[in-house]
């Protein structure tokens, strides 16, 4: 993408996913706002509100294909939007068919209801795309932590190796928080995405007493939940579902993060899928670079400013908005397509992560058992109580570290350890799997969770 204005052929697919690509274009927009113009016909006919065989003649010219887009974009430019240059030249096409129909167009609405149920639609539509997603990811990782719950890893913490892990502890983990913005997602898809129809301040004035029955209709036909009023200028329940997209895209920058830590060639524990051509360089044939990765952490750089856009964008004046509310036409699908690509890519990883456990086992001993201090200490703790035992085992841990020695090897030999902890008890303390608190339990506590909770169905 060269910005979040206009898509590009040439950079968008790297940003983003190709359905999302196709729920997000002009011509698909286009198509929405129609949707909503022969909706609402179909709504006041059914009520006796405009004649009803004005609905047939708004149908047949409802149809994108027979509006030229760029002219359309060029007429907005003087009007402020572009669903008024739409209305006219959807007007003027009924007309082609049927003069009398062509007086009922947009009957009652206003510009505004135009724009915002299409952006509802859209983004029921983006939803869908990522729930569909998200559910590949979330049983690809599930699988894998089942797999891998007894492989040994390293933990790192502050970048440094801290503690014996089982790598399926982290990848049940990512599945975890991958399916807390599913549920985030489907919650807003109920209760964020509702039906915009106000009419020109939001009180449907030019349908007398019949607004409300014009709205439960309108709703119902378009499969979306009417909110108690209109809400024009305010704009929380699209910041919720901006904030959503951004924390689900942020939690794919973590994953993509750590697998391009982990396919690091001085790491080299865990690999994006490998195919022919993919992450080569153009000098280095050696080079397996993690391109989903990349793709991922590019997506959740630019997501929190494109939120902060949608925040920044509540702020409205009074009845109908000046400036927020146009801010938000290009920032929407600007986040959609990058949140798509985010989750793309973990998809991809998810789905082919290649798992080197014998170099995880080499990793585990890159410290010569200093990995093991907090096991050891905490051993020696009950006998020596804390102070002393956490003194031993530094000075055990700084002798190992100078004299290239293995720290098994030294605590055996120490005179203040020999008492306490036999050989066969020291070789068991720096087992790793040995040393993994209630990680198996944790691993079942997700996996379980995920079962547990609702359908696939967005």
């Amino acid at each position: 993408m060269t910005n979040p204005l206009a898509a590009s052929s040439l950079l968008t697919p790297l940003l983003s996913s190709a359905e999302m690509r196709t729920i997000v274009n002009d011509r698909a927009r286009l198509q929405r706002m129609l949707d909503f113009e022969v909706t609402l016909a179909r709504a006041q006919a059914a009520l006796g509100v405009i004649p009803a065989l004005a609905t047939d003649p708004i149908a047949k010219a409802g149809n994108a294909e027979r509006y030229d887009i760029a002219a359309l974009g060029e007429e907005a430019v003087a009007v402020g939007n572009v669903a008024i240059p739409l209305i006219k030249a959807l007007t003027a096409e009924v007309a082609k068919i049927d003069v009398a129909a062509a007086g009922y167009v947009h009957w009652g609405a206003t510009s505004q209801d135009v724009i915002d149920t299409a952006l509802v639609l859209e983004l029921r539509a983006a939803i869908d795309a990522l729930v569909t997603d998200l559910n590949r990811a979330i049983e690809a990782f599930t699988n894998l932590a089942g797999r891998h719950r007894r492989t040994a890893t390293v933990a790192r913490t502050w970048m440094q190796h801290a503690v014996p892990i089982p790598f399926g502890f982290k990848l049940a983990a990512y599945a975890s928080a991958l399916a807390r913005s599913r549920e985030r997602l489907r919650r807003l898809r109920k209760e964020a995405l509702v039906l915009q129809f106000g009419g020109a301040a939001g009180t449907l004035a030019s349908l007398n007493e019949r607004g409300l029955e014009v709205s439960e209709r309108l709703g119902a036909l378009l499969d979306l939940p009417v909110p108690e009023a209109p809400w024009h200028s305010h704009r929380d329940r699209l910041a919720e579902v901006a904030s959503a997209l951004g924390i689900l895209t942020g939690t794919c920058g973590k994953i993509a993060r750590d697998v391009s830590l982990l396919m690091q060639t001085d790491v080299a524990e865990a690999f994006e899928p490998a195919a022919p051509g993919r992450g080569t360089s153009s000098t280095m044939p050696h080079k397996r670079n993690p391109t989903a990765a990349a793709a991922a952490l590019a997506a959740a750089t630019i997501a929190p400013n494109l939120v902060a856009t949608i925040l920044a964008a509540e702020v409205q004046e009074h009845e109908r908005a000046l400036g927020g509310w146009q801010a938000e036409w290009p920032t929407f699908p600007a986040l959609a397509l990058v949140t798509s690509g985010a989750v793309a890519a973990v998809v991809d990883i998810a789905q082919g992560l290649e798992v080197d456990g014998e170099r995880m086992r080499i990793n585990l001993g890159e410290t010569r058992g200093l990995i093991m201090t907090e096991a050891v200490t905490f051993a020696l703790a009950g006998k020596l109580g804390k102070q002393e035992a956490r003194k031993i085992v530094e000075e055990a841990g700084r002798k190992a570290v100078a004299t290239k020695t293995e720290l098994q090897q030294v605590l055996g030999e120490d005179e203040r350890v020999k008492p306490h902890l036999s050989i066969g008890e020291l070789a068991r303390l720096f087992e790793p799997m040995n040393y993994q608190g209630s990680a198996q339990t944790f691993i079942d506590r997700i996996v379980g969770s995920l079962q547990l909770r609702p359908g696939k169905r967005p």
